[in-house]
């Protein structure tokens, strides 16, 4: 099947209809087959994200227990201001979180507009392993959070709270891009892959959503085939960005299912990020991210404009890699 991986891309492509620019440049599918285990995630913030899980990871820990661990630094750190406890508010001054966690056999669980509790992946879990669920929500989601021995904390940090704050929160978001690495506000979040010695793939996705957002609003992240997607046979993606983009072409699902025609994780990405330019308008102003890891430990990653970074954390290496990108650089 790999020998035949060229034929099998390009014939997914022709029956599932993509439009491939004719400017876009060569991708770069030169990734190595990773000895495991292995963890990548989004931005900047991956790093000490990917060493948290990397305690887990490198004693033989399971990798659901290892992306759980790794996202909740994070959550936990005001300074990243897209993310759990210090993010920014809604436009009402609230602070609300979105999570999701999916491992290899399909199990998934999430939760959306949940406010007063810092790690709401932790949550998320806890929706996957002791409810019928997929998603809570809103107050109910608090209120099993709660029942199930979280405690409240006010998650608007002073910082958050600093005058002129208050007159933003009554004018409409705007996209900023990569925020996650530039003094701006507006969105994101960040997003996991692992996959542990045994061969186990998991992946989590949290955020505190686009900054001064319409009270209510979801985006991707706590949305499984969307911000995060997971199958034990194949592989995983997840998202990172402007969430309306990702959830119009459930983005992660997509990508996970051309590494499943045969598509390398970086071919993936792009023809996701392809999707959204032929599929969106106005997608030049926006970001979106994909990052990408396949049962073998081969990852990839590809994003619409230039600024996206993912972290990678194996045996050998810890490093920040910059994404392909669909606008290039002039």
């Amino acid at each position: 099947m790999i020998s035949r991986r060229s034929f099998v891309s390009k014939s997914a492509l022709a029956l599932a209809g993509f439009s491939i620019s004719k400017n876009s440049s060569p991708v770069n599918i030169s990734q190595n087959i990773n000895s495991l285990p292995i963890v990548i995630s989004t931005w900047n913030h991956g790093l000490p994200a990917n060493e948290a899980a990397w305690e887990i990871l490198s004693k033989g820990g399971n990798s659901l227990d290892a992306v759980e661990a790794g996202v909740r630094i994070p959550e936990a750190d005001p300074k990243v201001i897209t993310v759990g406890y210090g993010g920014i508010p809604d436009s009402g001054g609230k602070v609300t979180l979105d999570a999701c966690i999916m491992d290899e056999k399909g199990r998934a669980g999430s939760v959306a507009c949940l406010e007063n509790i810092k790690h709401p992946i932790s949550v998320a879990r806890l929706v996957m392993e002791k409810t019928p669920h997929v998603m809570l929500t809103g107050k109910g989601a608090l209120q099993f959070a709660l029942d199930n021995g979280f405690e409240k904390e006010n998650l608007l940090t002073p910082q958050m709270k600093k005058p002129g704050r208050s007159g933003k929160r009554k004018k409409a978001f705007n996209t900023k891009i990569n925020i996650e690495n530039q003094v701006l506000e507006n969105h994101d979040t960040i997003g996991m892959l692992a996959i542990d010695r045994d061969g186990r793939i998991s992946g989590a996705c949290t955020t505190s959503g686009m900054g001064y957002k319409m009270p209510g609003r979801v985006g991707d992240s706590p949305i499984i085939g969307a911000g995060l997607f997971v199958d034990g046979e194949v592989g995983g993606a997840a998202a990172t960005g402007s969430g309306e983009l990702v959830m119009k072409t459930l983005g992660s699902f997509l990508v996970v299912e051309l590494m499943r025609n045969g598509m390398s994780p970086t071919e993936a990405c792009e023809e996701a990020v392809h999707r959204i330019a032929k599929k969106i308008p106005n997608y030049q102003q926006h970001q979106v991210g994909f990052i990408a890891l396949n049962k073998s430990g081969e990852y990839g990653s590809y994003c619409i404009q230039p600024g996206f970074n993912f972290a990678v954390k194996t045996e050998n290496k810890t490093v920040l890699e910059d994404a392909e990108t669909w606008i290039k650089k002039l």
